[in-house]
């Protein structure tokens, strides 16, 4: 639920939605940390279902990447399915800009520490007593802990989603100005970056955020037009 205000209530649950053609392909219900209007912060951490396509969930269990191609494909399309699938990584914090082609994310546990991930994306949009719609556009940014390097991720899924149509030319030039700016942010250490991000785990109190019944309903909104998650 969120406040007279348009704000998420912190604590509440809030849902991150992939949606295409109309159609839900991913949502993954959240806690919510913080919001400001301009930052959501949301939390996410092992033990919470969601629902993901089936080829994406097919190709974690395989290791067949080819099921992920075939998923873009049936993204384009419309002719996907989805199932429920239980979170079993690391517990993840993220901020989601508002008016951004870019979410930055912190995954983090014990054993492996800190890892920052941006995460290319359509701008979100907020959806009052549900969370909010974007739609992942394959690309991502992964950063060393101290910001010191970072790397390019799935850069040939992008290119994938460029040949089949989903990003076109007007939405291709978004991403990369969203590209040029999120490194320019880290460079800079500016931003999301201007103060290293605390460690951080969930309170084992806090129950797991629940998909509510109507999460995959068709979403009144326009085509958002992006990709498998991750």
């Amino acid at each position: 639920m969120t406040t007279t205000t348009g704000l998420f209530t912190p604590g509440a649950t809030a849902v991150r939605r992939d949606v295409h053609l109309g159609r839900v392909w991913t949502a993954m219900p959240q806690r919510v940390l913080a919001d400001t209007g301009d930052v959501l912060t949301l939390a996410y951490w092992p033990g919470i279902t969601s629902l993901a396509p089936t080829t994406w969930i097919d190709s974690l269990a395989t290791g067949d990447t080819t099921l992920r191609e075939s998923g873009l494909a049936n993204l384009v399309s419309g002719a996907w399915s989805t199932a429920p699938y239980t979170w079993t990584g690391t517990a993840l914090r993220s901020h989601f800009l508002a008016g951004e082609h870019f979410s930055v994310h912190q995954f983090q546990d014990h054993a492996t520490g800190t890892r920052w991930y941006v995460n290319f994306e359509l701008p979100h949009v907020r959806r009052p007593g549900i969370g909010i719609d974007t739609l992942d556009l394959c690309v991502d940014l992964v950063v060393e802990p101290d910001l010191s390097a970072w790397s390019w991720k799935d850069e040939d899924e992008y290119d994938q989603v460029r040949r089949l149509g989903l990003v076109d030319d007007h939405l291709h030039r978004h991403v990369e100005r969203a590209r040029e700016k999120a490194v320019g942010l880290l460079q800079d250490r500016s931003g999301p970056f201007a103060q290293p991000w605390s460690v951080w785990s969930p309170d084992p109190a806090w129950p797991l955020p629940v998909l509510p019944a109507d999460a995959a309903i068709r979403s009144r909104s326009r085509s958002l037009g992006g990709s498998v998650p991750g």
